[in-house]
């Protein structure tokens, strides 16, 4: 996985570039995730997702998944906010 790229297919077959916000390793979960964004949409929507090994990006479907990755973003958000 590029450093700071990723490419997204929607379900329609649309490929899109993504740009890397951040990655971490949870070993609560026994995963690595990335937290990424579309430079185009203004919305500044951040979509998360697990990946494999192989860089290849898995569907996170459970919902206390789901919260441990909330917390983490908000952790990367103050910081962020610190430096600013």
């Amino acid at each position: 996985m590029d450093e700071r790229t990723l490419y997204v297919t929607t379900s329609d077959g649309e490929e899109i570039e993504m740009t890397i916000l951040f990655t971490f390793d949870s070993e609560q979960y026994g995963k690595s995730y990335v937290l990424f964004y579309d430079e185009e949409d203004e919305t500044g929507e951040t979509y998360a997702m697990s990946y494999d090994a192989k860089g290849n990006l898995l569907a996170v479907e459970d919902e206390e998944e789901w919260q441990m990755i909330y917390e983490v973003f908000e952790v990367f958000q103050d910081g962020q906010e610190e430096q600013n």
